[in-house]
């Protein structure tokens, strides 16, 4: 069985993001960059299940500019087996990114599609949804477990109010919540093994998509600043504030 494994490169969420001076984006120079901590996530999910004998190869894949390289081998480091860079300067929308996984899925014959349910930079959540639908395969959003199971895979799924639980077909897709696990870190020897593993580098050309944008950002602002808090005495002046001040209660 083959899984392929998307990732993102985005800025670390250590970091205090800062907009540029001018508000045409987010300022970039010098900031850390790092795997979206959900497509972390998933990467650990593809490599426990190769790991379980239930996978032959684990493909990760990104989309973006040469960087991207980094976070690839970020992936491969933590025990992917070969990567694939899709090599675009655009800014590229869900819907582009799925068209792109959809040609890879099929040139590369894939039997399941794992991917962090979104992004901690544009927070879409569209993806996976879009990928399913355009490669009409059973889809599995927001698991907090999957467990192969001859041929399908079982999903647990975090839903508004509990858990459901779907049995799904394989090939199949699959994005990862934040309690499916726990991804581990690339230790010494596997990150200079990871310089030796392969990178396939194509561009959306080669794969029959469009990436140019249909948006058009007008303008970034950063979200105003809280004002400081205040420090109470006694549980009476609290309430007292919460009543006449907050009036929340």
């Amino acid at each position: 069985m083959k899984i392929l494994v998307a990732i993102k490169r985005v800025v670390d969420a250590n970091v205090k993001v800062r907009v540029k001076s001018d508000g045409t984006g987010v300022d970039l120079s010098n900031a850390k960059m790092a795997i979206n901590p959900f497509c972390e996530i998933a990467v650990e999910e593809a490599i426990q299940m190769k790991e379980a004998g239930a996978a032959e190869e684990v493909i990760a894949i990104s989309i973006g500019p040469q960087a991207c390289q980094e976070q690839i081998r970020t992936a491969l480091a933590l025990g992917s087996d070969r990567g694939i860079l899709v090599e675009t300067d655009d800014q590229v929308e869900p819907l582009a990114v799925a068209k792109v996984l959809k040609a890879v899925v099929e040139r590369e014959g894939i039997d399941l599609v794992v991917l962090g349910k979104q992004s901690i930079d544009t927070d879409n959540n569209q993806v996976g949804q879009m990928l399913a639908a355009l490669c009409d395969l059973p889809q599995g959003t927001f698991a907090c477990n999957a467990e192969l199971k001859e041929g399908k895979i079982e999903v647990t799924r975090e839903i508004d109010g509990g858990e459901q639980t779907v049995l799904l077909d394989l090939p199949a897709v699959v994005t990862t919540d934040l309690r499916l696990n726990e991804p581990r870190y690339a230790s010494l020897p596997n990150i200079m093994k990871a310089k030796k593993k392969p990178i396939d580098i194509t561009n959306p050309s080669e794969l029959g998509v469009d990436t140019s944008s249909n948006l058009k950002t007008l303008n970034v602002v950063a979200p105003a600043e809280r004002s400081a808090g205040v420090i109470v005495e006694t549980v009476e002046e609290l309430v007292n504030k919460l009543k006449t001040e907050a009036k929340v209660i």
